[in-house]
């Protein structure tokens, strides 16, 4: 039998042509498909610029966007991850509530959802429960994304029932986590101001004022404990 090239060629193209144009035709698909994670983030970064309104245009098109996902995968975490991050930041914590049960209930373990639900519940004032998911999660990741957050919560909730010595624990390790928030140094540096430990509260209100030079409650927290310490 002949071999011919040229009817060889010919047949690879219709053989191989489809898949080609199958693989293209995908492509173009996933460019076109809506990105919730992409608009959460151009909506975070116009809220940090306090252009709230436009924000609020993306921060709804990820809310539709992660429903629609939902509705053709109930089982897509990721989707409600980014809803619950979108309603967080809309500051709709019952929603957020509503949607991260849901979640949870697909994949218990799920712990950025867990981390989220426990900032919404604190924000209802379900301080228990903002507790419990606050410890879950650094139990689970003490090295997470999240962790630092986290334990500024756990200090909140402590400093709030007056148990200080536990709140110093945790904002203790908050800051050790992320140095870099002036207001976890001057939270940290009250507890220690209420518990009369005022060489290590004036060392957590400093640095606050080196974070944040025009921060007046810690200047006063500052000023208070030096005058008490001598």
């Amino acid at each position: 039998m002949r071999f011919y090239p040229a009817l060889f060629c010919v047949a690879l193209l219709l053989i191989v042509g489809p898949v080609f144009s199958q693989t293209g035709q995908d492509s173009r698909q996933n460019a076109a498909r809506p990105d919730a994670l992409r608009s959460y983030r151009i909506g975070r970064d116009l809220e940090a610029r306090d252009r709230i309104d436009e924000a609020n245009q993306y921060y709804n098109e990820v809310i539709r966007i992660c429903m629609d996902e939902i509705a053709q995968n109930a089982a897509n975490m990721d989707s409600y991850t980014v809803l619950t991050w979108t309603l967080q930041r809309q500051r709709k914590y019952t929603d957020v509530i509503i949607w991260g049960e849901r979640g949870l209930r697909i994949n218990a373990n799920d712990y950025r959802i867990v981390e989220t639900m426990g900032e919404a519940y604190f924000y209802l004032n379900r301080f228990e429960d903002s507790l419990r998911c606050m410890q879950r999660y650094v139990n689970f990741l003490p090295q997470g994304e999240r962790s630092s957050v986290a334990y500024f919560f756990i200090g909140e909730i402590f400093r709030l029932q007056r148990k200080f010595h536990r709140a110093d624990i945790a904002y203790t390790t908050a800051v050790r986590l992320e140095p870099n928030s002036a207001l976890w140094w001057y939270r940290l540096g009250s507890v220690r101001e209420s518990m009369g430990e005022f060489s290590p509260a004036i060392e957590a209100y400093q640095r606050a004022l080196r974070l944040n030079p025009a921060y007046r409650e810690a200047t006063e927290g500052l000023e208070r404990s030096q005058r008490s310490s001598t």
